[in-house]
């Protein structure tokens, strides 16, 4: 599936993460199944539970790309979020359960080939997240998920969220580069488009799974990119990493 390889590879690597870099639908249906094991919740669907969290995400976002409220992180949004989605599937726990719950978020597995994909690409190039997530959180799926950034940049350092551009410009200036020399990574053709608009390059790489075996979006680009590869791994050999 991958195109030719590029022929002025990049000098760094942005990547979005949720969807992207980890499987987040299946580390909250691990953590909301094991919730339910231990106080006994039956008969929930948490499946359907990770989709209805997920879908308050953009609306959240929305409220801050607005300036309806000042810059807050993820974790208050999830939530925030949260306490919708547990009345929505009549679910009552604790708040010490649902504190932890919100943490799900910060322990999501990769798929199967980002770990060898981006230690490839590290010993070519400098890699680092352009995610909506903040610092903190960030650091967490990194160490939980074994994935070895050179710096954690996106949302946080801009005070803004995705697609704003700011998002986008101000990572490639905390490493110096211009926006031609850096090349965003992402399964979300929304990205791909904003970061290209910034004048970055752009590589898509399906998750097709993402939101569960039913997915509809998302599954090839709609608009030109630089790069299609079907995985991380396909990009190393695609970049020459």
């Amino acid at each position: 599936m991958h195109q030719s390889p590029v022929q002025e590879p990049p000098l760094a690597l942005l990547f979005d993460v949720f969807g992207t870099c980890v499987d987040w639908r299946s580390g909250i249906v691990r953590d909301g199944e094991a919730l339910g094991l231990r106080l006994g919740l039956r008969g929930v669907d948490w499946a359907a539970f990770a989709d209805a969290w997920r879908a308050r995400y953009q609306p959240q976002l929305d409220t801050v790309r607005s300036g309806t409220r000042a810059w807050t992180t993820l974790d208050v949004l999830h939530r925030e979020a949260l306490e919708d989605v547990l009345d929505q599937f009549r679910i009552d726990i604790d708040s010490a359960d649902r504190d932890a719950l919100t943490l799900a978020w910060h322990r999501l597995d990769p798929w199967p080939d980002t770990c060898e994909g981006l230690t490839r690409l590290k010993r070519r190039f400098v890699i680092a997240p352009n995610s909506n997530a903040h610092i903190a959180l960030l650091v967490d799926i990194a160490r939980w998920a074994r994935l070895p950034w050179d710096v954690v940049l996106g949302a946080e350092i801009a005070h803004a969220y995705k697609p704003d551009p700011e998002v986008y410009l101000r990572s490639v200036e905390a490493l110096r580069l211009d926006p031609s020399q850096v090349m965003m990574v992402a399964a979300h053709n929304g990205d791909l488009l904003a970061a290209a608009r910034c004048g970055l390059r752009t590589a898509f790489v399906p998750r097709p799974t993402e939101h569960g075996p039913g997915q509809t979006t998302d599954l090839r680009p709609e608009h030109e990119v630089d790069l299609v590869v079907t995985n991380f791994v396909e990009l190393a050999e695609a970049l020459g990493a």
